[in-house]
């Protein structure tokens, strides 16, 4: 019997002379280890049901029973990246030996943890973002099929950090990609035909794309990178059908274009008033504030509600842009339909030090700070700290101590 070990990318294979992604084999003999009595046995039998209850059904706001996909870039919705399969354990994974490896033939950084539907893993590159599709039921894990989406050379010189890609997202049949030169494609799931492929910013401004997509309610969400490079940050929204613009929240400017509104009600005072993304900097310094979206997002079906963090303000001197600069290195909240802003909190008021917001928010049940029983909360990993924003009741804003040391919490 053979199962698969699926490793999840991260930045440190930055740098490295080529990246391999391997993959783990366990070898078990009768009576060791059963399929019957494991919960992480999917046949391919099973494909066409295991698609359907993924893509019909949806999160339903807790961890689900886990099927052997990996269908987003953060495993879940609440962003946990947590496989509850339990075939492998500390009884048995001494006995893990390689199955298969498979490179890219990539030289840059790889951060994208690779996506796992119907028996099939889909991996993306850095620039030139190749997408492949392997074969997992087939020694070896053959390719399927590859698409090259061609982005231009010239999209290299404005990646601040390195040429990355954090990874592609499934839905409905379809994968979900970014390139480096700011646009978004929908590739055909079984195929790897093309779908189609939309622009969304100008790398001759600084702008570039390396986030890893999320799907929402038939939305795709990408975001942009640039910081550094004099560019206004910003999230959108596409209908995953057509890769039309259904909305777009910037990171900075009047309230009209953070689409901020009646529901807006952060806790704080010192995040009440209008415009303050143009008030809290220099005259017409947001324009080029910074604030970019290049991390994750995660979502709550229950309220839903998107969750994500902006990066930091530009440019990195900080005597240049007086003020708190809104709303760059914090966490926004919006209303997944019509990206409305229902709160925010501003973690570096002016960031002199390039701490960013864009750290995963993983959602969670916690204890109540102020009365028995559970209430909703967000982890966070800051630069320093492990963290914890708490919502009362999954109410619309933050509680009066939104930042504690890191509580008991469970999943």
């Amino acid at each position: 019997m053979r199962l698969l070990l699926l490793a999840r990318g991260c930045s440190n294979f930055t740098r490295k002379l080529s990246f391999i992604l391997g993959l783990l084999a366990l070898t078990a003999s009768a009576g060791t280890l059963a399929c019957g009595g494991s919960k992480s046995h999917v046949s391919a039998a099973q494909d066409t049901q295991t698609e359907t209850s993924s893509s019909a059904h949806g999160y339903s706001g807790k961890i689900a029973p886990d099927d052997g996909q990996w269908t987003r870039p953060a495993k879940d919705y609440a962003s946990t990246r947590y496989s509850s399969l339990d075939q492998i354990n500390t009884g048995n994974v001494k006995n893990l030996k390689l199955a298969f490896t498979f490179s890219t033939g990539q030289e840059r950084g790889h951060e994208a943890a690779p996506v796992v539907v119907n028996n099939t893993m889909y991996v993306v590159t850095p620039w030139p973002n190749v997408l492949y599709a392997l074969d997992l039921t087939k020694p070896g894990a053959p390719v399927k099929w590859e698409y090259q989406p061609m982005p231009t050379p010239a999209s290299k010189g404005v990646a601040c950090c390195d040429v990355v890609n954090r990874g592609v997202v499934y839905d409905n049949g379809k994968i979900f990609m970014n390139t480096l030169d700011v646009q978004t494609a929908a590739v055909d799931a079984n195929t790897g035909r093309e779908l189609w492929k939309v622009r969304l910013g100008d790398i001759n401004k600084g702008e570039s794309i390396t986030m890893a997509p999320l799907v929402v309610k038939g939305k795709v969400l990408v975001g942009n990178s640039g910081g550094e490079f004099g560019v206004r940050g910003w999230l959108t929204a596409l209908d995953e059908n057509s890769g039309k613009t259904v909305w777009r929240a910037y990171s900075t400017g009047p309230d009209r274009d953070v689409l901020i509104g009646p529901k807006f009600k952060p806790f704080y005072s010192q995040d009440r008033g209008r415009d303050l993304g143009v008030k809290t900097w220099p005259p017409d310094s947001w324009k080029i504030g910074g604030g970019t979206v290049w991390g994750w997002i995660s979502y709550d079906p229950e309220t839903n509600l998107i969750f994500y963090g902006t990066s930091n303000p530009g440019p990195w001197n900080a005597d240049e842009r007086p003020g708190d600069n809104k709303w760059t290195a914090g966490i926004f909240a919006r209303d997944a339909d019509t990206g409305e802003a229902v709160w925010f909190y501003q973690y570096s008021p002016h960031d002199l030090y390039d701490y960013d917001g864009v750290n995963e928010n993983v959602l969670l049940t916690c204890p109540s700070m102020d009365r028995p029983g559970k209430s909703w909360c967000i982890l966070i990993a800051t630069g320093t700290c492990m963290c914890w924003i708490a919502l009362q009741e999954r109410c619309y804003r933050p509680s009066p101590l939104p930042i504690s040391p890191l509580a008991p919490a469970s999943i």
